[in-house]
């Protein structure tokens, strides 16, 4: 009870940030448009991928991609969302989409325990393709910045102890456009069915 008096103005500012993710996601989806809504562009990187390579955001453009902001001691929606991601890869492996038309970028704010290591150990019980998923980290100021200003994603605390995080993935084009966000938490609309097909759409984007 008292943690939940502590963080009180965290977790109300985090609803508000949530819904004001969904009504951009679902409500443009909804409208019947032909293209989804460009919400915003995303800003440059650099972080470091799972090999040691840097990895900045030209190196992922050009193909539509899912981004998703996790650290690998999440004790809960993390890896319930990296399955889900996982479950999405697999559909788009099913077609030959995955890789050659579309990615996945996960980054970590917990670069603190989140070595290359411990992402990669995390990255494989998920049996991701890194053909096709960038598994990145870096400074952790820069990434909360990436994620608040390109992703309205909020991200609170500074260690694996208190960390609170908005659950969203983002859509982005091959232009580096944010083009969805999508509450990872609702899982009757976010499924892999739906995670692949909105990929799909952006892929067949003159």
């Amino acid at each position: 009870m008292q943690t939940l008096k502590r963080y009180k103005w965290t977790w109300l500012m985090l609803l508000i940030a949530l819904g004001l993710a969904v009504y951009l996601a679902f409500g443009y989806w909804n409208k019947g448009n032909d293209k989804l809504p460009v919400i915003g562009e995303v800003q440059d990187f650099s972080l470091e991928n799972v090999d040691g390579k840097p990895i900045t955001l030209a190196d992922t453009e050009g193909k539509p991609r899912l981004v998703y902001f996790f650290f690998t001691e999440c004790p809960d929606v993390c890896p319930i969302t990296t399955f889900m991601l996982s479950q999405t890869q697999d559909l788009l492996k099913k077609d030959g989409s995955f890789g050659k038309d579309v990615e996945f970028v996960s980054i970590s704010f917990d670069p603190l325990n989140d070595t290359r290591e411990a992402i990669k150990a995390f990255a494989d019980r998920f049996h991701a393709d890194y053909s096709g998923w960038y598994f990145l980290r870096g400074d952790q100021e820069q990434v909360r910045t990436l994620a608040a200003d390109s992703f309205k994603v909020l991200i609170y605390g500074d260690n694996k102890d208190n960390f609170a995080h908005a659950n969203l993935i983002g859509l982005v084009d091959r232009n580096n456009r944010l083009r969805g966000l999508y509450d990872a938490g609702d899982t009757e609309n976010v499924t892999p069915e739906f995670l692949a097909g909105a990929l799909k759409k952006l892929a067949r984007e003159s």
